[in-house]
């Protein structure tokens, strides 16, 4: 384990807050509901969602090897500099996030463009198995831009000094980054209204952008700790 590798307990918890993804939920039950419109089995339900999770779940641990190899490759120096960087924007996203949950609607907010979204809810009708992968790999390439400061967070760090535990701690991020999806995609088969979860995440969507503007503030100056050496997470 490298010793600027983030521990174990700041990747879980910075993953369950991205996990609270309102687009990727809002359109998972998207697609849920149009396949129970359509009488298809439960079976069916399973093998399509499950596909959607997977193709976002291999799009973003894709996403980011990219770039930890990318910041991996650039000097010492200059990587010092994109953490600070990177950590300045991660708190700048996380005040937007908590501005947004006491005035949403009013001035800047990371979401994703109208346009993009009009074509997600476009493209989640196509419940197909080219569909739904197509749909799980556009949804991640739209909102990692908007939505993905957290995972940059720890992408960063993880580059700092990225070896095969590095390497553990990033493939967990994800996996827990979609296991709401999963949990929601089960809880469906097993008999819950789609409706009730569609309400569930309305009335919490607020709190949702809270925690996570309070998270991305705490990982955002835990980022320019370590790069300026003042904290070493070895």
């Amino acid at each position: 384990m490298g010793i600027d590798v983030p521990t174990l307990s700041i990747v879980i918890i910075s993953a369950a807050v991205d996990s609270i993804n309102p687009c990727a939920i809002g359109v998972l039950i998207l697609m849920v509901s149009v396949i129970l419109s359509g009488k298809d089995s439960m079976r069916r339900l399973l093998l399509l969602g499950g596909l959607y999770i997977g193709a976002i779940f291999i799009t973003y641990l894709l996403a980011g090897l990219g770039l930890i190899y990318f910041l991996a490759a650039v000097p010492l120096f200059v990587a010092e500099y994109l953490a600070l960087i990177v950590g300045t924007f991660v708190i700048a996203a996380g005040i937007l996030e908590i501005k947004d949950y006491y005035w949403y609607g009013k001035g800047f907010s990371l979401q994703i463009p109208p346009v993009f979204a009009a074509m997600i809810h476009k493209y989640s009708q196509n419940v197909t198995v080219p569909g739904v992968i197509l749909l799980g790999c556009f949804i991640s390439a739209v909102e990692l831009p908007c939505t993905g400061a957290p995972y940059l967070a720890i992408i960063t760090l993880l580059s700092l000094n990225f070896d095969i535990y590095a390497f553990g701690l990033l493939v967990l991020y994800n996996f827990i980054f979609v296991l709401p999806l999963i949990v929601i995609l089960l809880l469906v088969a097993g008999g819950m209204k789609v409706s009730k979860i569609k309400k569930w995440k309305q009335s919490n969507k607020g709190y949702m952008r809270f925690a996570i503007g309070f998270m991305l503030i705490a990982l955002g100056w835990l980022l320019i700790l370590i790069a300026n050496g003042t904290i070493n997470l070895g």
